[in-house]
């Protein structure tokens, strides 16, 4: 599992979120293969709002050292996947982030091919797929945002959003399309001690749910503004936009009467199957776990190294250390989600009429 390497944390931790990295399948790489350009497919969170996201940094210092350009697509994990997808007999992309279960479902599908970037003897086991085919390269950690300004205080438990007050003031993102959309519900289960007890809860809570979101970094700026009050998101996306958005606050929602609960859903990457520039992939996600590259993950990204040997100590490495104090770290099953996660979304349909 992910472990925060700022964040004491003694419970267990999950695992990761990856890039989808590939080599082709048919011995060397394609002619197309020389081209200055790699593309990336990823899940919103690590490119800023004013280009001086994780993702912004590190692009820019690839393309100076490499001269290779990359080319940026974004969307929700599950999003992405359906891209790569349906784009599988002749691949676009060259890398491919998601969020966890995304990034196992994409290997299941055949997307990624086998590949240990350089230094991935330091992530722990747990952070990268057992076959090679994926690593994470941010870890990560679930959590929901609120308008300081407008409650004063986070909400503290799921119980409260069913209140008059967030009617038509709350919005989570989509499962099953959004890799923070489908957290959602995986905690939910987790909390409420089970799939119908959880579901029977958000059946309630869609009197208040503005609706559906594909896209969970949509979200965080409503927040901000007060057209909604509380909204889902991660710790890394929700604190980088938080200082150019001043009202918001992150928190995490516990069953009343127990703590607040979360769970790592890391930036996962892997090569795609046949990919169209397979060797600045590859050159690509050796950069992003490089050590330059994962101590800038705080610094830049506000998130947390996937490496096991950068130890951060900036000042978002501290800020972050504080918001995750208190917070209880559970691994959900990961074997099982990935097995179920479509039944487990039809449930949740038929359960809010989404």
């Amino acid at each position: 599992m992910p472990r925060n390497r700022v964040v004491p944390i003694t419970a267990a931790t999950l695992g990761g979120l990856v890039l989808a990295s590939s080599l082709t399948a048919c011995g060397g790489d394609s002619a197309a293969s020389d081209a200055k350009v790699v593309t990336v497919y990823s899940a919103d969170g690590l490119k800023g709002e004013n280009g001086d996201g994780w993702y912004d940094q590190v692009f820019k210092d690839f393309e100076k050292e490499t001269g290779i350009k990359v080319k940026y697509v974004e969307g929700g994990s599950g999003e992405m996947v359906q891209r790569a997808v349906r784009e599988k007999t002749n691949p676009q992309a060259d890398l491919l982030v998601t969020l966890p279960p995304f990034i196992q479902q994409a290997d299941g599908k055949g997307l990624l091919q086998k590949y240990a970037p350089k230094d991935s003897d330091q992530v722990d086991g747990a952070d990268k797929a057992a076959d090679g085919t994926w690593t994470s390269v941010v870890n990560n950690y679930f959590g929901f945002v609120y308008n300081k300004k407008e409650l004063g205080q986070a909400p503290t438990t799921w119980e409260e959003l069913l209140a008059p007050t967030y009617k038509n003031k709350l919005q989570y993102s989509t499962p099953g399309v959004a890799g923070d959309g489908t957290a959602v519900l995986i905690k939910a289960i987790h909390d409420f001690g089970g799939k119908d007890a959880a579901l029977a809860y958000l059946k309630k809570l869609q009197s208040n749910n503005v609706g559906p979101s594909a896209s969970t970094g949509k979200l965080a700026p409503k927040v901000d503004k007060g057209e909604l009050l509380v909204a889902n998101g991660d710790v890394q996306m929700n604190y980088a936009q938080s200082k150019d958005m001043p009202h918001l606050g992150i928190w995490f929602p516990a069953k009343e009467g127990g703590k607040p609960t979360t769970f790592a859903l890391p930036y996962a990457a892997g090569l795609v199957t046949k990919a169209p520039h397979s060797a600045g992939g590859r050159k690509l996600l050796d950069f992003m776990l490089s050590r330059t590259a994962q101590q800038q993950v705080s610094e830049i990204g506000g998130g947390f190294s996937a490496r096991k040997d950068v130890e951060a100590t900036d000042a978002n490495a501290i800020a972050l250390t504080k918001i995750m104090d208190g917070v209880e770290i559970f691994e959900p099953d990961w074997a099982d989600i990935d097995k179920n996660l479509t039944a487990y979304v039809e449930d949740w349909k038929s359960a809010t009429g989404s």
